[in-house]
């Protein structure tokens, strides 16, 4: 869980991108000391260099999803598609497949019966 010193650095990180100034630890750290939230010395730092590190507004869209390498590939393959166009219909087929597979019809029984 997120210390209250993280949070306001990361709304600091946040207001500088909005406003369209450099993101610097020294802006961070005089955003927090603004709000009044204590935080440790290394924190203004540790968020500026990940927001040089990072496009911010990749990072403020993405939030929520799956940062995990099994969640990162059908979001890959996903774009790819609308770049070729003709790979959309046989993604769509492999699902439907998938889908049939799965039916408890063609194992001849049911959990319920």
């Amino acid at each position: 869980m997120a210390t209250s010193g993280e949070l306001a650095c990361t709304y600091a990180v946040l207001i500088l991108h909005d406003e369209g100034i450099p993101i610097t630890a020294e802006k961070v750290a005089t955003l927090v000391k603004a709000a009044n939230v204590p935080v440790e010395s290394y924190w203004p730092s540790l968020f500026a260099k990940f927001a040089a590190s990072r496009n911010v507004d990749d990072l403020i869209m993405n939030v929520g999803s799956s940062a995990s390498a099994a969640g990162a590939a059908p979001v890959a393959a996903a774009g790819a598609p609308a770049a070729g166009g003709a790979a959309a219909p046989a993604a769509e087929e492999k699902k439907k497949e998938e889908a049939k597979e799965e039916s408890d019809d063609d194992m001849g029984f049911s959990l319920f019966d």
